[in-house]
């Protein structure tokens, strides 16, 4: 059936995909949603008075526990929070998708990509400073926020009530359907086959592999967000240091690279260059990598910081910014030194690789043992992502139909993961991502509204924090 839809629902999706990219100033301009997304991340940092730079080192602070008290009403404790909403954004697009940005865009995508991330981190600071801001509490005693909370109680506050219930409810329905397409289909696609490559066994019995993934995934979500926090603060530490110190060990042996790889980072993010659709090209690929990475601006990782133990909102606003630095800043960026240092993004014999064959092979010509390595990473990010979209899309479940109906909600999750295994359903894949960008348009909107509330209660904080008002728990 999705392999019926894939051949014949192209001319859809490109209709679709035309809409959602569409560009200001032809084929060669500017998406408007990459522009939706820039000028809300410059905004927001220039509103909060760059909380990205001053609040940096609070936020470690926080997320080492130095401010946790247990007797504060939640579910998770703030590095669980962080944990939750890294797993969902540090994953296959850290790996493939920014080699293809760096295809695309040339080696300068990777200095709008920073630029986007940093930006970032002040649009997730107000997403879940928000989502704490507006949760609720539920009769047996768990916590569901987000979008759809802040989207309809905080415009309702403003007397823009039904404004709030059609973005809450748009948020809701298209990120449901993103996560039954893409967060289960495509992540448990991708790695049966990367999995597949290095034992050919699953490649022969993908239905083995297909049923295995379900039982690990359905007993992680089975258990609620707790026991997804718990398995996500696991998981992401470990997945991404044997990640990092990988990608470490390439760019040492590739040293005397480093200043030309820099100096082509810089030069092709100002320079034209025809071949890869110059700074627009650069500067597109850069915001949309990240925005798929970071998820700054979709309004996702809210949904996890909602579920946070504290009496503080702005506190766990000043830990989530933290994410896009990890994730994009960090990640992407190692990823990206490592394209560009070893030369295969322009190599012509590597020209039909896909992304995360590209990223592997780069890998490889320094690391001869690393596709196995590499295999696992990618496993656990795919298993990272899966768990906590399942989530993300069972609270926009809850918001929409009740509780009563989840198990559906989470039966058609498995059943997206097996399906992923077993067929390429490349239209389907292509529908989810178009809609998960298009979260962006009422995540942000609502932000706007509701920011100034944010800085009110940022400003008391921090005032707080610098009097030694607030002293830490431990």
């Amino acid at each position: 059936m999705l392999d019926w839809i894939s051949a014949n629902f192209s001319d859809l999706l490109k209709n679709i995909d035309a809409i959602i990219f569409y560009s200001i100033g032809g084929d060669q301009g500017i998406p408007l949603i990459v522009l939706w997304l820039i000028s809300g991340g410059l905004f927001f940092t220039i509103r909060m008075q760059f909380i990205n730079l001053r609040a940096f080192k609070h936020a470690i602070d926080v997320i080492l526990g130095k401010y946790d008290d247990p007797n504060d009403e939640g579910e998770v404790s703030h590095f669980q929070a962080v944990a939750t909403a890294l797993s969902g954004t540090v994953g296959l697009g850290n790996i493939a998708g920014v080699a293809i940005a760096i295809s695309l865009g040339g080696p300068g995508a990777a200095f709008w990509m920073t630029i986007a991330g940093f930006l970032g981190m002040s649009t997730k600071f107000i997403e879940c400073t928000l989502a704490q801001k507006y949760r609720i509490f539920n009769p047996d005693g768990t916590v569901a926020g987000g979008p759809m909370y802040y989207l309809s109680i905080g415009l309702g506050d403003l007397g823009q009530k039904k404004l709030g219930q059609i973005l809450a409810g748009m948020f809701a329905f298209f990120n449901i359907l993103a996560v039954l397409g893409s967060s289960s289909i495509f992540q448990s696609n991708q790695s049966q086959v990367v999995v597949a490559n290095v034992l050919p066994f699953v490649a022969e019995r993908t239905w083995i592999y297909g049923l295995v993934l379900v039982l690990i995934v359905g007993l992680v979500i089975i258990g609620g967000i707790q026991r997804i926090a718990g398995v996500a603060a696991a998981i992401v530490p470990a997945m991404c240091g044997v990640y990092f110190f990988a990608a470490l060990w390439v760019i040492l042996a590739n040293l005397t690279a480093i200043p030309n790889a820099l100096i082509s980072i810089i030069h092709g993010a100002f320079v034209p260059q025809a071949m890869a659709g110059g700074l627009v090209g650069a500067l597109v690929q850069g915001f949309r990598r990240a925005a798929f990475s970071n998820e700054a601006g979709l309004g996702l990782a809210a949904i996890a910081h909602a579920t946070a133990k504290t009496d503080e909102p702005i506190r766990e606003g000043i830990v989530a910014l933290l994410e896009p630095f990890i994730d994009t800043i960090v990640i992407c960026n190692m990823t990206a030194l490592v394209v560009i240092i070893t030369g295969v993004y322009n190599n012509p014999e590597f020209a039909n690789l896909g992304g995360s064959e590209l990223t592997l092979a780069a890998f490889t010509s320094v690391i001869g043992w690393f596709p196995s390595v590499l295999t696992v990473c990618i496993f656990l990010f795919a298993l990272s992502t899966m768990i906590s979209s399942s989530y993300y899309g069972q609270v926009c479940w809850q918001y929409l139909f009740g509780d009563r109906s989840v198990i559906i909600y989470k039966v058609l999750f498995l059943i997206g993961v097996f399906v992923g295994t077993v067929t390429n359903p490349e239209a389907v894949i292509q529908f989810a991502d178009a809609l998960k960008i298009t979260l962006a348009f009422p995540s942000l909107l609502g932000t706007y509204f509701l920011c100034g509330k944010v800085a009110t209660d940022l400003e008391n904080y921090m005032k707080r924090l610098q009097t030694g008002e607030m002293i830490s728990a431990n």
